[in-house]
């Protein structure tokens, strides 16, 4: 098979180059109304009271912090495998970042390790102010314990949903925010849906929703209530925080309404890609994420983890002959912690086991909305192959 057959690709049809174009001829290609439509539309389709956009889920997970008055000195706590943006927003607002092992299942943030790092935090004084929710590859995290943790040691909850806009915990869509004070979601190209760069955040707050769409946009308002000084001229504005431009324009916009109408075949097309990757790959030495009944994966991501000896040796082997023969994999991620800016952390490998053998056993198989079935089994093909299992015609 001479076609390259990418981890993760878009999908962009003749439908999102015309709402594009069409908002490229507007009177406002930014700060303009399609934007405010587009936050409704996601509003609607989470069942939040409000949604603000901005220009990447890692724009908007900083100005969250900032929303949930996070300061200098101020500890966050996020899962140890995750992209960086996960703990750099944190970073950013002069708090302190420590980390959460995960679950060996499900690949999320373990509870059980939670609790017991939450119980030596309180006796050592250092509680986490928010702690920040990754949900890896699509699935959401058991967020109804996270809630109850919350509730006891009073820490406010970050979703980072940016791989799980359609997914659903509990029958509820992620992002209503029933277990979570603010969600983030990524329209980065290779999402779920896509804004080109892009996210959004949604949260039920008020307060929390006036924060954002300030901060968003240098701290400025424009509303007449909202000013120190009265009796302005119409063009006048004031700045109430040390805000910064992290907007995303119309035209952005228009791609992610046209990328909405999509969404439904979007994942139910990605679950039958999964699906076929779980039937016919289970009696390989592979293990794969564990999805609960209560929650349904957007499966933007496909993980798969190897369960032999020599894990680290088996998977970068698997890895070099999937490459070999076009197939193109990924690892998601690697541990936070282990990259050259958090070296002065001096984190311990030790302290998160199960991080530690995720990163050394996980391998993400390609799994896209266009990709076709004569892909998924070229890769199943080669997988078995690698394995020694022939059989497959």
């Amino acid at each position: 098979m001479k076609k390259i057959i990418p981890y993760a690709k878009q999908y962009i049809d003749s439908s999102d180059i015309a709402e594009v174009s069409k908002a490229l001829k507007q009177d406002f290609i930014t700060q303009g109304p399609i934007i405010e439509k587009f936050e409704k539309k996601i509003s609607k389709l989470t069942n939040s009271k409000f949604s603000i956009a901005g220009n990447s889920a890692t724009s908007l997970l900083h100005i969250s912090c900032l929303a949930l008055g996070l300061k200098k000195g101020d500890y966050v706590w996020t899962t140890s495998n995750s992209f960086l943006s996960s703990a750099t927003c944190a970073i950013l607002c002069g708090a302190k970042v420590d980390f959460i092992d995960i679950d060996e299942k499900d690949f999320n943030l373990s509870i059980s390790f939670l609790e017991k790092k939450l119980i030596k935090a309180k006796k050592n004084k250092k509680l986490p102010k928010i702690i920040i929710a990754v949900s890896l590859g699509g699935l959401p995290c058991d967020m109804k314990e996270l809630k109850k943790l919350s509730s006891k040691y009073k820490f406010k909850i970050i979703e980072d949903a940016s791989h799980s806009l359609g997914a659903f915990y509990d029958k509820k869509p992620v992002g209503s925010n029933i277990y979570s004070d603010i969600t983030i979601f990524s329209f980065h190209a290779v999402k779920i849906i896509t804004t080109g760069e892009g996210g959004m955040a949604t949260t039920n707050d008020s307060h929390i929703y006036e924060n954002l769409r300030l901060l968003r946009s240098q701290g400025v308002t424009r509303n007449q209530k909202d000013f120190k000084n009265k009796k302005n001229p119409t063009w006048y504005y004031e700045q109430k925080y040390l805000g910064l431009n992290y907007r995303i324009t119309d035209f952005q916009a228009a791609l992610g309404l046209s990328q909405i109408k999509k969404l439904k075949k979007f994942i139910t097309k990605r679950n039958y890609l999964a699906l076929t990757y779980r039937k016919k790959l289970k009696n390989l030495p592979l293990n794969f994420q564990h999805v609960s009944k209560i929650k349904k994966s957007s499966y933007h991501l496909f993980i798969a983890r190897l369960k032999c000896k020599n894990l680290k040796k088996t998977r970068d082997g698997l890895y070099n002959f999937l490459k070999k023969r076009g197939v193109i994999c990924n690892l998601h991620y690697i541990p936070i912690y282990k990259h050259p800016f958090f070296k002065s952390l001096k984190i311990k490998d030790k302290n998160y086991p199960n991080t530690e053998k995720y990163y050394n056993s996980a391998l993400t198989l390609p799994l896209y909305y266009s990709m076709k079935n004569s892909e998924i089994n070229y890769v199943i093909r080669s997988i078995k192959l690698f394995f020694g299992n022939r059989y497959e015609k």
